[in-house]
């Protein structure tokens, strides 16, 4: 990211409508995909919902009015959002006072803990939120991954949000001892609404899906590229979820002109692909593939400073939320030091077999047999409840 960001300034349009029902902040592309399916589902319900969004096209899509594309900024890692610190402290002051300039009725956050807790504690010390003595509810979809790394930010969350709606069923218990009403709302993927992008078929591709953040996918796709290299006989399709990864991957296939053409490349959810295997990130989208039963694998690979200190704060055994749910490596899991292209070809080559599907397709059974416990209320049922609260 250009360190020009540092010095930019924000100003975001007035509710179109003449006010604001919620604002929903979703601040990466697998939050806005979650929200436009919350968001879409509600204004089925209540047309003349208001809502505004700090978020992506996804959430365009569903009938928001977009102020500001979030998901074009999105960084994860320790050092990556310090080196941009400068640009996302005058973006979350300039949100601030648009919500205190507006007073949407709710406030609905979207996962991307670390940008939307700050948010709703400066709401609170600026006195807009409920918990500040203001009128403004603050929601919470997609509970941060508490169980996994920094669970006593369930106390500090308790402190400043309203309501929290969880879609993984064990969540619920994590907050059980806060007064922050938590609700488990099912999981999105699945839904009977839910549409798979992606289907086994032992006949087709393998599935390529280094991720939504740029900076990730400049460091994860190069080394699938090189796995598959070592699979001559094998063709790819790598999706893609914005214009920006789309030009990222375009890069790495050009300086390796010897594989380029066996990858085809898509934007997400343009096609139904079947893949008979998968190479993917530890991302929202990898589960999507696990619950169709799709043998593969887990790459990822961060700044390697980031990856230290994460190792020493994070308390999980796996990266895959498919092998943190069945507590064994399923998915076999290339991470850092050990996402080299040889022993992922190596492991690739046992994926690609009948034998294989039968093996990943029972992991899918047991996967939603967890997922599928019953839940009291939808997401979008929940925000609507809460905003006319």
């Amino acid at each position: 990211m250009p360190d020009v960001l540092a010095t930019r300034t924000f100003s975001f349009a007035a509710p179109e409508r003449g006010a604001c029902d919620v604002l929903v902040i979703a601040g990466e592309h697998s939050g806005d995909e979650q929200a436009e399916r919350m968001v879409s589902a509600a204004r089925a319900e209540n047309p003349d919902l208001k809502v505004c969004a700090f978020g992506g096209a996804c959430l365009a899509r569903a009938g928001a009015q977009l102020l500001f594309d979030m998901t074009s900024f999105s960084v994860v890692g320790l050092f990556e959002v310090l080196k941009n610190y400068g640009f996302f402290k005058k973006l979350s002051e300039a949100v601030v006072d648009w919500i205190v300039k507006y007073k949407p009725k709710a406030v609905c956050f979207v996962d991307y803990p670390g940008f939307n807790l700050h948010i709703a504690k400066m709401l609170k010390e600026r006195g807009v939120s409920v918990k500040g003595g203001g009128g403004t509810r603050m929601l919470y979809y997609i509970s941060p991954q508490i169980w996994a790394w920094k669970a006593g930010r369930r106390f500090k969350m308790a402190e400043v949000l309203d309501s929290l709606a969880v879609i993984f069923p064990f969540e619920t218990k994590c907050y059980a001892d806060t007064t922050l009403e938590t609700l488990f709302v099912g999981h999105p993927f699945l839904s009977p609404e839910y549409k798979p992008p992606v289907r086994y078929d032992a006949n087709g591709e393998i599935l390529l899906l280094a991720g939504s953040r740029g900076i990730a996918v400049s460091r994860i796709f190069p080394t699938m590229v090189g796995a598959l290299r070592m699979l001559p006989e094998e063709r790819a399709v790598a999706m893609y979820p914005t214009e920006a990864i789309r030009k990222i991957l375009e890069d790495t296939l050009s300086r390796n002109p010897d594989v380029a053409p066996r990858v085809r490349l898509i934007a997400n959810e343009s096609e139904v692909v079947s893949a008979k295997a998968m190479m993917t990130s530890s991302g929202t989208m990898s589960l999507s593939c696990s619950l169709e039963g799709i043998p593969g694998a887990i790459v990822y690979r961060a700044n390697p400073l980031t990856y230290i200190v994460g190792r020493a704060l994070v308390n999980i055994k796996y990266l895959s939320i498919a092998n943190i749910i069945l507590d064994k490596p399923a998915w076999r899991e290339f991470i850092q030091f050990d996402a080299s292209p040889k022993p992922l070809a190596e492991y690739m080559r046992g994926c690609l077999g009948e034998s294989a599907r039968a093996e990943f397709l029972a992991y899918a059974g047991t996967l939603k047999s967890v997922l599928r416990a019953p839940s009291k209320m939808s997401a979008a049922e929940w925000l609507l409840a809460r905003v006319s609260e």
